[in-house]
């Protein structure tokens, strides 16, 4: 989709997305001690804005420039500072490498994948964490909501070696409940956490 198309997505009073950061982002990262982080593909802004009130120095990137002004209220409404920057996620570079990097849902084809990855683990300073949690390929077939084309998800194995150079701590499969008008259903998810290397691992 182009930005203009994300646009008239996001042109409406209602957030299209929760406002509350995604599960699997808050269980996992509460427990980091804040430092700054750039949320890639933020949309809203939800997860930036949740890492700001919890002391992150958050700069959130999407290309919608709609969403980013959604997120700039929800921001306000949170009462925090997050900074918002519009740009492609495929060519954007940090202009310093950060503590955290999260890339929630950012389901582009493998190339443009790869492309982000390789992009992304060189903003992780040593110590630091990149966070990937997107659409898995086997939710397709096997899952319930999420794109309905296996084109624009993600593998496990296929971010692993994106991020070679890091180390991995988490890459699995992982399971989110999605309630429904019919009952609870179980979609599919890639989640992979790496750290930058320490610099005496170098």
């Amino acid at each position: 989709m182009t930005s203009e198309m994300w646009d008239e997505r996001y042109a409406t009073k209602e957030y299209v997305w929760a406002i509350e950061p995604n599960q699997f982002v808050k269980e996992h990262l509460t427990d980091l001690d804040p430092g700054t982080a750039i949320d890639l593909g933020a949309g809203e802004g939800r997860n930036a804005v949740w890492l700001a009130s919890l002391g992150w120095q958050a700069t959130a990137v999407d290309f919608s420039a709609v969403a980013l002004e959604k997120g700039e209220k929800l921001a306000a409404d949170h009462d925090v500072s997050v900074n918002f920057v519009q740009a492609d996620a495929t060519t954007y570079q940090a202009p310093e490498q950060v503590d955290l990097v999260v890339l929630s849902y950012l389901q582009l084809p493998a190339d443009k994948q790869s492309v982000i990855l390789e992009h992304a683990k060189t903003w992780v300073r040593p110590g630091g964490t990149l966070f990937v949690i997107a659409h898995d390929e086997s939710n397709v077939a096997d899952g319930y909501g999420g794109p309905p084309v296996s084109e624009v998800c993600y593998t496990v194995d296929r971010t692993v070696t994106a991020l070679d150079g890091l180390d991995i701590v988490t890459a699995e499969v992982a399971e989110r409940i999605v309630d429904t008008p019919d009952g609870p259903q179980t979609a599919l998810d890639t989640l992979v956490i790496a750290k930058g290397p320490s610099e005496s691992n170098n």
